[in-house]
């Protein structure tokens, strides 16, 4: 028997409606997605109600989910893998954005990828690739770190990590925060880095409220910060 073949579904970068789900993911990726029997998601419950505003072409409870988070244990991707080797598609789909890319289903492919499974990526919003393009900074070399370290002496000892990085490589330095610590992350990036230094901060991306500024860290100290508190957003820094 032949393998199913893995999709990895896009998601919308939050929540809303129809119009908004049409906004960021084609007609084909929507239905694709509707197809499929069979999924593996972060959460059941909010990869039902992905499924719901997509559009499924059977009832949604009659559709497979099998949950891969950050608490799955590596040993247990294996077993996500039956309906595939059962010869299911299967579809893939994140919390927000891309599945795979600052997302625990990086490991699930790969193991596809070993099985021999074959894994088709379809289109949609990544808030990284979109805050890049977004900012005017360096888009032919650039890193993305992840979360940055909580403590704060630690954050700072980072932070000058990467400005010294991006100014050695002209690499443009990417990184996420919790969305309620963002207005620290902002400040501290603020008080820590080069006048001259490039900081962008994308929040919002793809919805109404959305929020994108680029600006020398001595223009951002002349004018108000934006209020950040619980959005998504990816911040940037590009070191002269």
């Amino acid at each position: 028997m032949s393998t199913g073949t893995l999709y990895l579904i896009p998601n919308t970068l939050g929540d809303g409606d129809e119009a908004a789900l049409a906004y960021v993911l084609p007609a084909p990726v929507r239905e694709r997605a509707g197809t499929l029997a069979s999924y593996i998601g972060e959460n059941a419950k909010t990869t039902r109600a992905f499924l719901k505003r997509v559009g499924t072409t059977r009832p949604i409870q009659e559709i497979e989910i099998h949950e891969l988070n950050v608490n799955t244990p590596a040993g247990e991707i294996d077993k996500l893998l039956k309906p595939l080797l059962g010869g299911i598609d299967t579809g893939l789909v994140s919390e927000a954005g891309v599945p795979a890319v600052a997302d625990p289903g990086a490991l699930l492919v790969r193991r596809a990828h070993e099985r021999g499974i074959k894994v088709v990526p379809l289109v949609g919003p990544s808030s990284i690739l979109l805050a890049l393009m977004a900012s005017g900074l360096n888009g032919q070399s650039f890193a993305f770190h992840g979360y940055l370290p909580v403590d704060a002496n630690e954050r700072i000892k980072k932070l000058r990590e990467l400005e010294q990085t991006s100014r050695k490589a002209k690499q443009t330095q990417i990184f996420i925060e919790t969305p309620y610590r963002n207005k620290s992350m902002l400040d501290t990036l603020l008080s820590t880095c080069a006048p001259s230094t490039l900081v962008c901060v994308a929040a919002d991306l793809t919805l109404p409220t959305e929020t994108i500024l680029s600006r020398a860290v001595s223009d951002w100290k002349k004018k108000p910060t934006p209020d950040l508190h619980k959005r998504p957003a990816i911040f940037l820094l590009l070191a002269h």
